[in-house]
């Protein structure tokens, strides 16, 4: 049965949605093989990428240090990734297949967890493939990777989330958005970066990929200092951790961790239950953290809340002008920052 694109992208944004783009299965080629949608769907012809926004208010919390709960609960991994973009993700896929097209919903996983193990059918491709959802965005031009690493939109700037439609109907694809057109490369990512993980531009440190005749690059990020400092294992952006470790002496900044170790340190000390005694009380290793990542419903939580990478970056973006949606409040980022102390005395009781 017939579906156009502008249908399609209709009914999309209709249910709830905020950005609808189309790259076709040629825009892939050189991708990694568990990386590939083909290795989801071999007969696939298109991937839509849609987004939902973040709405600008969710960080307010955070950025004036007074609440970390509602980022976490509805931006960030909460009701966001969970409930406000699956259900018209669905939706959209349940119109595909009323109208005879195979449409796989897509929720976007993480490549880099992918274990090694053999694949379950001879010359396919392994379990566990996981699309590089920032980069499928590329492809379906709704917009390009900043210097920071992180995806931005003419629209919203940083501000979204993704997920994707791997489907075997052909559709015309979005026209790529030139590099360039809405990272302006201020390096005010760097300087709002509590754990210095975005390399300057004039260090040289750099990942480029290339679509079709276009060329991509971005500042290749110290990741196992990004995700030490946002899942809640550096203290100069959390107010729980000195609660809970008094005398905590832990610079971020000189860590030298792999991202898989960052998230199995920060993790299990955010997480993981603790015996109860008088002097912590509470149950958990960190129990600031512990009670927020029960809000993040699908399980994750945002302790430092991407203070350099997209707040400092919108909050630039916004005052040049580069990015469609605007505040009639002005500025995001109204007064000093704050930024704690990674190393507090102990009290002496």
């Amino acid at each position: 049965m017939k579906l156009t694109k502008q249908e399609l992208k209709e009914y999309s944004l209709s249910r709830g949605l905020d950005l609808f783009g189309v790259a076709n299965i040629e825009r892939f080629a050189g991708a990694p093989p568990r990386m590939h949608p083909a290795a989801i769907l071999p007969e696939a012809r298109s991937v839509i990428v849609v987004g939902g926004r973040i709405v600008r208010g969710g960080w307010r919390g955070i950025e004036e240090g007074t609440n970390w709960v509602s980022y976490t609960y509805h931006d960030y991994h909460g009701l966001l990734n969970t409930f406000y973009i699956p259900l018209p993700l669905y939706e959209t896929a349940c119109f595909m297949e009323d109208h005879g097209w195979e449409a796989v919903p897509y929720y976007a996983g993480v490549p880099e967890t992918q274990p090694t193990i053999p694949p379950l059918r001879q010359g396919a491709v392994a379990p566990n493939v996981e699309l590089a959802i920032r980069i499928a965005a590329v492809a379906a031009g709704v917009g390009e990777i900043g210097w920071a690493k992180v995806f931005m939109t003419r629209r919203f700037g940083p501000r979204q989330r993704l997920a994707a439609i791997i489907t075997d109907l052909e559709l015309e694809p979005d026209p790529l958005v030139e590099p360039g057109t809405i990272c302006d490369r201020c390096m005010s990512c760097v300087q709002g970066c509590a754990p210095r993980a975005i390399p300057h531009i004039r260090e040289g440190k750099t990942v480029k990929i290339q679509i079709e005749d276009t060329v991509y690059e971005w500042g290749d990020i110290d990741l196992g200092k990004c995700a030490l400092s946002y899942h809640g294992g550096d203290s100069s952006v959390s107010p729980f951790i000195h609660k809970s470790f008094p005398g905590w002496n832990i610079d971020v900044t000189q860590q030298e961790m792999s991202e898989e170790a960052a998230y199995k340190f920060g993790w299990s000390l955010s997480t993981s239950p603790w015996r109860a005694t008088d002097e912590f009380p509470g149950g958990y290793i960190i129990e600031g953290h512990a009670q927020l990542q029960k809000w993040g419903v699908g399980g994750s939580f945002g302790i430092e809340g991407s203070r350099g990478c997209m707040r400092s970056c919108f909050d630039h973006l916004e005052k040049r002008g580069l990015i469609e949606q605007t505040f009639e409040g002005g500025e995001f980022i109204k007064r000093k920052r704050w930024i704690l102390p990674y190393k507090v005395e102990a009290r002496k009781d």
